[in-house]
């Protein structure tokens, strides 16, 4: 009889690229309204929009690398009656055409769907010029555009179906790097309202996109120390929602903020703006801590800035001997 075995026989939960949900969503979307319309950066591929291309090519507009004409281009298919989904990698999306965004589809209140795709650091090994994680920060400070990061592809299934029904702006964030299920099967997404995945009494993790599920597994890592956290799913930044934070803050008396993004002008940022004016309690920023992130894999940088499951659980370890 051998011994016992050191190797974790607990089956792995199986990942989800929430690209495909995104583009199974808009493809089904499509079929029942014309008007729905796809735009692109010459980014076919990388936005898994082939399907799209295929089945509808005369509504599927492909502009080039040129992101400002990318973002005009959506404008003005959205000032002719369409519903267009203007869709390009989120670092270049929000970079190379904000002034467009601000004056064409954020001031014009344009009926324009933004998609951030490869979203935070998904295109790690190509550096700091592909990270996206200033995109929350550049696009909250802008009137009339919600900012909704889905954390599995339930949920993106959900948030899709919303954008379009949505009249008005919307920058949808997603990432490709694979992430479980959260979400029950037919979650119907909500603008501005939280989802509580854990209860819990000594302090509350608020994450979003793809740090949402380190956070659930950091929470069961701080059970066996003894410590009850609550995880709440944030995927609106703006409109945040306000009662999840003070609920958080005044039932559990600390909040913890993970995010794939800078920790300046990002959901912690925009978190820790309610807590400081409405529910003052001590807080935690976990993300990129302002400077340029590194090369290496999505999975790397989020471990190398302490955002592994056991990062986030140190962090909320520490948080909680702040606590008055």
């Amino acid at each position: 009889m051998s011994g016992p075995s050191n190797v974790d026989a607990t089956p792995k939960p199986k990942l989800h690229d929430c690209r495909d949900a995104f583009t199974a969503t808009l493809m089904a979307l499509a079929e029942k309204n014309r008007d729905i319309v796809a735009v692109c950066n010459d980014s076919v591929g990388s936005s898994k929009l082939n399907g799209f291309r295929d089945r509808f090519p005369e509504r599927l507009i492909n502009v080039g690398i040129a992101e400002q004409n990318l973002v005009g281009t959506g404008a003005g298919l959205a000032n002719g009656g369409k519903i267009p989904f203007v869709c390009g990698a989120a670092c270049f999306l929000t970079g190379r055409a904000l002034e467009q965004i601000k004056a064409d589809v954020a001031y014009s209140n344009t009926n324009v769907k933004l998609c951030g795709i490869s979203a935070g650091m998904a295109y790690g090994e190509l550096g700091p010029t592909h990270h996206s994680i200033e995109d929350f920060a550049w696009i909250r400070a802008l009137p009339n555009v919600p900012i909704i990061a889905p954390a599995d592809r339930i949920e993106t299934a959900a948030a899709t179906a919303w954008a379009a029904a949505h009249v008005g702006p919307v920058f949808l964030r997603l990432s490709r790097v694979g992430v479980p299920d959260l979400l029950p099967e037919g979650h119907v997404f909500e603008l501005g309202r939280a989802n509580l995945l854990r209860d819990g009494t000594d302090l509350t993790i608020i994450a979003n996109g793809t740090l949402t599920h380190r956070a659930m597994t950091a929470a069961a890592i701080l059970a066996e120390r003894g410590i009850s956290a609550r995880v709440v799913n944030m995927a609106t930044v703006r409109p945040i929602d306000e009662a999840a934070v003070v609920a958080a803050a005044r039932q559990t008396g600390a909040i913890l903020t993970c995010e794939e993004h800078t920790v300046f002008g990002g959901l912690g940022s925009a978190v820790a703006e309610v807590v400081v004016q409405k529910a003052p309690v001590p807080m935690a920023l976990l993300g990129v801590p302002g400077e340029f992130a590194p090369t290496g894999s999505a999975e790397w940088l989020l471990d190398h800035y302490g955002m592994s499951p056991e990062g986030i659980a140190d962090s909320a370890v520490a948080l909680t001997k702040r606590k008055v």
